[in-house]
């Protein structure tokens, strides 16, 4: 037992985004503990082993870990950087294949590349590829610069906050150009009429830099994290969960555990899901109308995953991810599948596949816990990933010798990270919801700060940069200037 011992800051849920917040301030010389629920830290970073394979989670390739790169960098000042074993994607041919219905496209590395390419594929859009592509580059110079943390933050022109449909069609697009420059809001978890297009762009140019895929086991990046934490003095606590945030006088004073364990401290650091956080404190704490715009807001999409193992002589890795796609006749992507068939062990090849799948297809079992949810359930998931595999015959061929290891709906995800409805993505950051966003940057009750996918941006080096953000205003900027800012920079 360690309830005699203090902390300074206390952080609730050790995926990327606990983690990473909990090492800063561990950095920062606080006494910080971690907070996980399930008996294995690490989140969506975690993978699992089925079948003598190792299937990822939720970190299937990720952007800008190149040299003097924006992720790399923050890895650098985590000090994680020399332990993440990751295998460029793009040297020998595309990031990403795009397949329409009646057209593809290759997403190559590189911003000059991918001007290249749009003219190319669309000589009659030359204008809006243009006017895109400047907007790309000043985006790529922000994320570079980490202006987004600097002592003056840029301010945007409003149109980067309308919804990416609305902007493409302003610009004038066509069809298929349109339905291209779609795809990245989908890596978002958001259709184009509600993906605002700063993020879009952000994530876009982020992939162009350069784009990574983890080598070996994904259980390898959790714990990279989770060492790292623990070599610079953090506590990790798993397999006891939250059961309660406690607050005196309006400001928090501490967690109280499943166990019974309480857990005092002046702050306290949320990476989880808001709506979830919200369930934790006293009702009396919150602002009604925060608590109402906090439950109103709206998820990311859902996702139903299939893992199936191939034979690796007839089917070999791929360099690169394959999306397929349909649209629309104005070019809006209305489905899709995506593709990785990655490295695996023992001459069989990693398939998965992933699909949207809201969760209002699985609400007849929302009352179930993972592993007690019946032989209807079962068959559901059996179908689907049956469905799924023939469907991929269209591209690899005869998958008769393929065999199935897994399949999870967002039940399974809601039960591992603890989200509402089972989105990887947290809240759904969309032009629509900005402004009940906000309620996240103010102080709900005193010492409670936000961190993870829904504090402010989904994937990697979106929560990376959430948890740079989420110490700044924990410590200030004058202290985050000098040390953390300016280290920052000198990374490059």
């Amino acid at each position: 037992m360690e309830k005699d011992k203090s902390f300074d800051i206390l952080v609730i849920g050790s995926g990327i985004g606990g983690l990473s917040v909990g090492i800063l301030l561990s950095l920062l010389h606080f006494r910080v503990a971690v907070i996980e629920k399930n008996p294995l830290p690490g989140g969506l970073m975690r993978s699992y082993q089925r079948g003598g394979l190792d299937l990822p989670v939720g970190i299937h390739y990720f952007g800008s870990f190149g040299e003097g790169e924006a992720l790399r960098r923050m890895c650098d000042f985590l000090g994680v950087t020399d332990k993440i074993e990751v295998e460029r994607m793009g040297q020998d041919g595309p990031i990403d294949r795009y397949l329409f219905d009646g057209f593809s496209f290759d997403l190559p590395e590189g911003l000059d590349a991918f001007a290249e390419s749009l003219l190319q594929a669309f000589p009659q859009d030359r204008q809006p590829i243009t006017t895109i592509m400047e907007s790309l580059r000043a985006l790529a110079e922000l994320q570079k610069t980490f202006s987004f943390l600097s002592p003056a933050p840029p301010s945007f022109d409003m149109g980067l906050f309308t919804p990416l449909e609305t902007y493409l069609r302003g610009h004038g697009c066509s069809a298929r150009l349109r339905s291209v420059l779609g795809v990245a809001s989908r890596w978002m978890g958001m259709a184009e009429r509600e993906c605002p297009v700063l993020y879009h762009h952000l994530a876009l140019v982020s992939y162009l830099l350069s784009s990574w895929r983890l080598r070996g086991s994904g259980s390898a990046l959790a714990e990279t994290f989770v060492s790292r934490f623990k070599d610079l003095g953090g506590t990790l606590i798993c397999g006891d969960p939250v059961v309660a945030i406690l607050t005196q006088d309006n400001a928090v004073q501490g967690l109280e555990l499943k166990s019974g364990r309480t857990i005092f401290a002046p702050q306290i650091v949320a990476a989880v899901h808001p709506k979830t956080v919200l369930a934790l404190l006293p009702a009396e704490s919150v602002n009604p109308r925060h608590s109402r715009r906090i439950v109103r807001l709206e998820e990311t999409e859902s996702l139903f995953v299939t893992h199936a193992a191939l034979d690796g002589r007839t089917h070999p890795p791929l360099s690169y991810n394959i999306y397929r796609l349909s649209t629309d006749r104005d070019g809006i992507i209305d489905s899709g599948v995506f593709y990785q068939l990655r490295p695996g062990s023992g001459g069989k090849n990693l398939l998965m596949i992933i699909t949207k799948s809201p969760f209002s297809e699985w609400r007849q079992w929302e009352d179930t816990t993972t592993g007690r949810r019946g032989q209807t359930y079962e068959q559901e998931k059996a179908g689907r990933a049956d469905h799924l595999l023939k469907g991929a015959e269209e591209l690899f061929g005869s998958l008769a010798d393929a065999r199935i290891l897994d399949a999870y709906t967002p039940l399974t995800l809601r039960d591992w990270v603890n989200t509402p409805q089972g989105s990887p993505y947290g809240i759904m950051r969309s032009s629509s919801q900005l402004a009940a966003e906000a309620v996240l940057h103010r102080r709900w009750v005193g010492g409670l700060f936000f961190a993870g996918q829904s504090a402010l941006s989904p994937g990697v080096l979106g929560t990376l940069m959430g948890s740079f953000q989420t110490v700044r205003w924990m410590i200030g900027q004058d202290r985050f200037s000098r040390e953390v800012f300016a280290k920052l920079l000198s990374e490059q």
